[in-house]
């Protein structure tokens, strides 16, 4: 396969650093982008990849970091933001700030790799939605709607750009190893009163085996998506586990 440019946002930690990682390991060339860029340019250290700042929620932002990276072959959708309280203490801020990030950050990022790979003929764009994109969970309204919409935006787009030879496709993981989930279950258990083990609990009785996914599980589906032997795979989202 000839080497590619592969941006990956969200690629200061848990799944889209392992993303960036598997990407690396193969020989692309990576650009990792997120607003942590303490944690960003020590990833790309690590891997070989080259550290982008950016806040996908931001309109300019994104215009000032796709054109400081240049044209891409793969998107990766990664940079997420998670709260977990109940809908009445959720206050239209927080709301707002879920969507722009999960959501829109998704459709400006899209926005500026899709000419390119249309001129090209050719192009992979990968979504991490979740499964709270594909059913609900209480406590997390405002997270589920912006996966809901993940997913959506997902099929949408796979269909317009389906004759351009390019593909979109979304993961749906359960519970991941992640430091945000860690800080959701904290959020929750702040907002709810209810104790932080009991509420994790919880989360974990959702997946199959009772335990949280590593991100490297995740990252191997989203490499597989973008390899030409996924060529005829698009407007699909897949949980993660495949039992989920």
């Amino acid at each position: 396969m000839p080497r590619r440019h592969v941006i990956v946002t969200g690629g200061s930690g848990g799944i889209g650093a392992a993303t960036a990682k598997a990407f690396a390991e193969n020989g692309d060339r990576v650009t990792i982008m997120a607003r942590n860029t303490k944690a960003l340019d020590e990833v790309a250290k690590e891997i070989g990849a080259r550290a982008v700042r950016v806040d996908v929620s931001d309109p300019a932002s994104v215009e000032a970091a796709f054109m400081d990276a240049g044209p891409a072959d793969v998107l990766v959708n990664c940079a997420g933001v998670a709260r977990s309280e109940k809908l009445v203490s959720t206050n239209v801020r927080v709301w707002e700030e879920i969507l722009r990030v999960n959501l829109t950050g998704a459709y400006l990022c899209a926005l500026k790799v899709l000419p390119y790979m249309g001129r090209k003929g050719r192009g992979r764009i990968i979504n991490v939605a979740s499964i709270c994109g594909l059913r609900g969970y209480k406590y997390m309204v405002a997270y589920c709607a912006s996966k809901h919409g993940l997913v959506g935006f997902t099929r949408s787009l796979a269909d317009e750009v389906a004759e351009q030879g390019i593909t979109v496709n979304a993961v749906c993981p359960g519970w991941v190893d992640t430091s945000m989930t860690e800080e959701s279950i904290a959020l929750a258990s702040e907002r709810t009163g209810m104790d932080a083990g009991v509420i994790k609990e919880a989360m974990l009785s959702h997946n199959p085996d009772g335990k949280l996914i590593e991100p490297q599980t995740v990252a191997a589906k989203i490499f597989e998506l973008a390899t030409d032997e996924a060529a005829d795979i698009n407007g699909q989202s897949f949980p993660i586990p495949e039992d989920l």
